[in-house]
């Protein structure tokens, strides 16, 4: 370890010792930074010394060593994984850009960025595939407000609000569609989304929607039946709020990574 009690100890890179006093031999002993392999890509004629090796991290299972070479002499000692990101991380500039009209909230997620886009309640006009070898059953439903969770050419979380979210503790509910998973997530199938993510709430419903994820629990009226609550929804104007199926908070979606 190069530890003893969560201390720093010193020691020679070249002979190892921790004591002060290096080995018979030991090639430190006349003092200088530590020999380098590696050169600058210019001409060995301008004599412009090597560069020197300042600093190592080593990456355990449980811990992270850092070791930090002075002259003669190396120093190590624990840290923390956490503030290496955020010493790294500083160095960095990050900037969304003009985000589109309707974004709810934007994140740097590990699968890249995340752009929540809002969907205002309107009429939209959807296909039903049920069987490949008839034409689709084409329906025009009224859609609650809806949440969608966007990354560039991926297919998105969709999720349904009574009212556009103003508070991470605001209700969210189950979005009353096909092709949506029990958390949300929604099978693209065959269908390519597009790199724009203010188009793909759109390009959501020119899919054809089939009996694909998980279509139950997503209406109080027909909690089984996902095809007889959009057949009761088709021609009208506006989605009965009060037959939403909760699912969690604003603050629940804002966790999605």
């Amino acid at each position: 370890m190069a530890t003893e009690h969560g201390l720093s100890r010193i020691r020679c890179r070249a002979c190892q010792t921790t004591s002060g006093h290096h080995r018979p031999g030991c090639t430190r002993l006349n003092g200088g930074a530590p020999k380098s392999d590696l050169h600058w890509a210019i001409p060995r004629a301008l004599e412009v010394p090597p560069d020197q090796l300042q600093l190592r991290l080593n990456f355990y299972s449980q811990a992270v060593q850092m070791e930090v070479f002075e002259d003669e002499r190396v120093v190590t000692k624990m840290v923390s994984a956490l503030d290496v990101a955020h010493a790294l991380a500083s160095q960095l500039s990050v900037s969304t850009g003009i985000l589109p009209p309707d974004t709810l909230w934007w994140s740097n997620t590990r699968e890249g960025p995340l752009v929540a886009l809002w969907r205002e309640p309107q009429v939209t006009r959807v296909a039903l595939q049920e069987e490949f070898d008839k034409p689709p059953e084409r329906l025009a439903i009224p859609m609650p407000g809806l949440i969608f969770l966007c990354r560039p050419g991926q297919p998105p979380w969709v999720y349904a609000a009574k009212k556009r979210p103003q508070s991470e503790k605001d209700e969210v509910f189950r979005a009353p569609a096909y092709n949506i998973f029990a958390d949300g997530r929604s099978c693209p199938g065959s269908h390519r989304y597009p790199l724009e993510v203010e188009a793909i709430p759109g390009s959501f419903f020119m899919a054809f929607f089939s009996r694909t994820g998980d279509h139950y629990d997503r209406s109080r009226k027909f909690p089984k039946d996902m095809k007889a609550l959009w057949r009761s929804l088709d021609g009208r104007r506006t989605y009965p709020l009060r037959d939403l199926m909760s699912f969690g908070t604003v603050k629940n979606l804002m966790e999605v990574r």
